[in-house]
C-alpha cells in the first residue's frame, strides 16, 4: 500500500510539472502575441504611408494642372500667332460707308429695297452679317425690322467694294396700306452710328404692318 501511495504522489508531481510547463508555454505564446501585435502595429504604420500613393497622386495631377495651362498658353499663343500672320480684318465703320437705297421689287406682288454699302475707306473691311434696321413712318415713329431665314455670308470689302443687304416685303395694291415710311435707319453690321436713307421714291407699299418686312444679310456684289 506504501508503494502504492509513492507512486501516486509521482504522479502528481509529474502532473504538476507538465502543468507549469504548459503555464511557461503560454507565457511565452502571450509574449509572441505581444510581439506580433506590436509588429501588426508597426506593419499598419508603415501601411500610414501608403497614401503617400495617394499624395503622390496628388502631385501628379498638380503636374497635369501645370500641363494643361502650359497648353491653353501654346493654344493662347498660337491663336494670337494665327491672328498676326492671317492680318484682322475689322468691321466696317459707318463713317466709312457710303450707303444707298434703291426699290429692287421683282413684280408687282414682292417689294424688296436694296440697300449698297460701299467701303470708301483706305483698309480692307467685314461688312458680315446683319444691318439694324428701322423704318420710320409719317407719324415719326420708328419701327424696328425683324431679321429674315438665312445665315449670314463672309462679306469682305476692299477699298471701293460694295457690299448689298436688301428688305423684303409682300406689296399691298389695294391702296389702303397702314403703312407710310418715310425713311430707312441703317446701322452697318457690328456698328452703333446710324444713318438715315430717304424711302425710294416708287417702292410699292407695304402690305400688313412694319413686322412682316424681313431684313437679311449682307453679301458681295461679285
Amino acid at each position: 500500500m506504501r508503494y502504492t501511495r509513492i507512486t501516486a504522489l509521482a504522479a502528481i508531481g509529474v502532473a504538476a510539472t507538465l502543468s507549469l510547463t504548459a503555464c511557461g508555454s503560454d507565457g511565452s505564446g502571450k509574449n509572441s502575441s505581444s510581439k506580433s501585435s506590436s509588429s501588426s502595429s508597426s506593419s499598419s504604420s508603415n501601411g500610414g504611408s501608403k497614401p503617400e500613393g495617394g499624395s503622390g497622386s496628388g502631385r501628379s495631377q498638380a503636374s497635369n494642372a501645370k500641363a494643361g495651362s502650359g497648353e491653353d498658353t501654346k493654344a493662347e499663343t498660337s491663336a494670337n500667332g494665327a491672328t498676326k500672320s492671317s492680318g484682322k480684318v475689322t468691321f466696317c465703320k459707318t463713317q466709312d460707308l457710303a450707303i444707298d437705297a434703291t426699290d429692287a421689287a421683282p413684280d408687282e406682288a414682292s417689294g424688296r429695297i436694296n440697300i449698297t454699302m460701299i467701303n470708301r475707306g483706305s483698309t480692307t473691311c467685314s461688312a458680315t452679317g446683319f444691318a439694324g434696321v428701322d423704318i420710320k413712318d409719317t407719324d415719326n415713329t420708328s419701327n424696328p425690322i425683324e431679321r429674315g431665314p438665312a445665315q449670314p455670308r463672309v462679306t469682305v470689302l476692299k477699298p471701293g467694294d460694295a457690299a448689298v443687304f436688301d428688305l423684303a416685303y409682300d406689296i399691298d395694291n389695294t391702296g389702303n396700306s397702314l403703312s407710310h415710311p418715310t425713311n430707312i435707319l441703317v446701322t452697318p453690321p457690328n456698328e452703333t452710328h446710324t444713318v438715315s436713307l430717304k424711302w425710294p421714291a416708287g417702292a410699292g407699299e407695304i402690305k400688313g404692318a412694319y413686322t412682316d418686312v424681313q431684313v437679311y444679310p449682307t453679301h458681295t456684289t461679285k
